[in-house]
């Protein structure tokens, strides 16, 4: 297996616990994180080489992990009782259909967990998955049929996030997990789990909660950190001026979006997370100009943030790139919290909406990725 990044690592152990219940003595390998460790995964390389964004970046790092991506390939075709019955790839897909491409070429059987977004932009990918994989694991109910319209075996397995959180989290417990007091006006703030988004978005996003702070001096904010970020996190906190106004918590993001009244995040996985947790939410993205001119020419829908997408509207707006700026991120996330008491009907409407979106993605994913895996296994 391969899974990038914490997003990936945290589907992947998911599914590695349904692959342990099917099959007790599962041996696995390959990249990944601490969620996967826990489930006796072998990590050969941690996840977080892969957790890079945007072209630019990747380019600093392309000779590392083109390295490691051949070094894995040569292990698990030439290395003696390496080969493995199945590769499966989690997400990562600039990383994994190249490897997957190789693999299926000798034989070896290829699964792709999580359908790259051809329907979102990079279209041009649909030939590359057709060779590369034998099988698609998709978490968006609407992949599999576009899929087929390619020759894409694809199965809809549900989101694995969707069965983790609960349908009525427990916003009381949470608050007294993390020191917050009920009647707290609480903000978290998310600014990725890349080293690269936090480094471009962290410090606007800090320069914001000053401003909120200004106009509201009682609302709490706190921020789930990647224990390995947590220094970087605290350092830019510290260069906007809040670092004595800001909780910081190793990890815990989970809790954080339980307990929070609205969100400002980074556009990615964790959008879909404070969706689920039925949080208001202002997205945010900034990267690379260059990065960000190539990926805005292949964009193919008006969305970004993954609960737009799903939900075919702008349910919560998307601040990206020049638009990002310090005042108008304060600014939106005034207005949520405003809407509390000013319109909790706008609040009530978002909340009904991703109610729906949860239901929609509500699925045994472990069983049914089981299940699909298996048969592959068995043609």
């Amino acid at each position: 297996m391969v899974a990038g990044e914490t997003s990936g690592d945290l589907l992947a152990g998911l599914l590695l616990n349904g692959l342990k219940a099917r099959w007790p003595n599962l041996q696995s390998g390959g990249i990944g994180g601490p969620q996967m460790t826990r489930q006796g995964f072998d990590a050969w390389w941690p996840s977080d080489k892969l957790a890079v964004r945007g072209y630019v970046e990747v380019l600093r790092h392309y000779r590392e992990i083109a390295g490691i991506r051949e070094q894995l390939k040569n292990r698990l075709l030439s290395a003696p009782g390496q080969r493995p019955d199945v590769f499966i790839g989690v997400d990562a897909p600039d990383f994994n259909l190249g490897l997957e491409a190789a693999l299926k070429a000798d034989g070896i059987r290829t699964v792709q967990f999580v359908c790259p977004s051809i329907w979102a932009w990079r279209a041009d990918r649909v030939e590359k998955i057709r060779r590369s994989v034998d099988h698609v694991l998709c978490i968006f109910p609407f992949e599999p049929a576009l899929l087929a319209t390619h020759g894409i075996a694809a199965t809809y397995v549900g989101h694995p996030l969707a069965a983790v959180i609960p349908m009525q989290p427990d916003r009381a417990a949470a608050r007294r997990t993390l020191g917050l007091q009920g009647e707290d006006t609480v903000v978290a703030i998310l600014p990725g789990s890349r080293k690269s988004e936090i480094e471009y978005l962290a410090l606007r996003f800090f320069q914001a909660v000053a401003l909120v702070q200004q106009a509201q001096p009682a609302i709490k904010f706190i921020v789930p950190a990647i224990p390995a970020l947590k220094s970087l996190i605290e350092r830019l906190a510290d260069e906007a001026g809040v670092r004595a106004d800001v909780q910081i918590v190793a990890g815990q993001s989970h809790a954080v979006l339980a307990a929070c009244d609205v969100t400002l995040i980074a556009s990615g996985t964790a959008t879909l997370e404070a969706a689920l947790f039925k949080r208001p939410m202002v997205i945010a993205y900034n990267m690379n100009w260059l990065s960000w001119q190539i990926m805005r020419r292949k964009q193919l829908q008006p969305w970004v943030g993954l609960p737009n997408i799903l939900c075919r509207d702008f349910v919560v707006p998307e601040l990206l790139q020049d638009a990002a700026t310090p005042r108008a991120l304060a600014d939106a996330l005034l207005q949520w919290v405003d809407a509390k008491s000013s319109a909790p009907e706008k609040i009530t409407a978002v909340q009904q909406r991703f109610t729906q979106l949860h239901a929609l993605l509500q699925r045994d994913t472990s069983q049914l990725a089981t299940d699909a895996i298996q048969k592959i296994l068995e043609t």
